[in-house]
C-alpha cells in the first residue's frame, strides 16, 4: 500500500473590501441573485455571478419545489445557463455567495458536489481555469484558481 497525499490551496480574505475591484464587483451581482433566489424550504438563498471572457456576467440563483430534491442550485443555474447561451464563451471567474434564515452565515460556503461537478465539466471543456470566489452572508471570502482545488479526484470523460 502506498500513501498519497491530495493538497489544495485556497486564499482567505478577510472580506469583501479586501476583494480585488473585479471580484468584489462581481460578488456584488451574486448577492443581488441571492436575494431574488426561491428557497421557501430550506430557508437557504445563494447566488451566483459569473464572468464570462465575452465580458457578459451571468446570474443564477437556487430554484427550490416542493418536490425536494428537484431543485436546483445556483451555480448550476448560472453555469448551464452561460453554456446554452454562450457556447463558446469561457467561464473567467465565479462568485457565490450563501445566506441562511435559520442562522448567520459568516464562513465561506463552497459549492455543493453536485455543482463541483458541473463545474468541473466546462473547466475540462475549455482547458483553462475558473477562479472561484465563495462567501456566506458576511465575513471572509474564499478564493480558488481553480476547480480542481475543490474537487481534486475529478470524474472526467477520460474515464468513460
Amino acid at each position: 500500500m502506498k500513501e498519497v497525499k491530495i493538497e489544495s490551496t485556497l486564499y482567505v480574505f478577510e472580506s469583501i473590501g479586501e476583494l480585488p475591484k473585479e471580484a468584489a464587483f462581481l460578488m456584488q451581482k451574486a448577492f443581488e441573485a441571492r436575494d431574488k433566489a426561491y428557497a421557501p424550504y430550506s430557508n437557504f438563498n445563494v447566488g451566483t455571478a459569473i464572468l464570462l471572457d465575452n465580458g457578459e456576467i451571468i446570474t443564477g440563483n437556487n430554484q427550490e419545489n416542493a418536490s425536494y430534491p428537484s431543485g436546483l442550485c445556483a451555480e448550476r443555474t448560472a453555469i448551464y445557463y452561460a453554456g446554452s447561451q454562450y457556447p463558446d464563451a469561457k467561464v473567467v471567474r465565479m462568485a457565490i455567495s450563501a445566506t441562511s434564515k435559520n442562522k448567520p452565515t459568516l464562513n465561506p460556503i463552497p459549492p455543493c458536489g453536485a455543482c463541483r461537478q458541473a463545474i468541473a465539466e466546462y473547466e475540462i471543456k475549455q482547458e483553462s481555469p475558473i477562479e472561484i470566489y465563495f462567501m456566506g452572508e458576511t465575513g471572509k471570502v474564499a478564493k480558488s484558481t481553480s476547480l480542481a482545488n475543490l474537487l481534486p479526484l475529478v470524474f472526467d470523460k477520460s474515464v468513460l
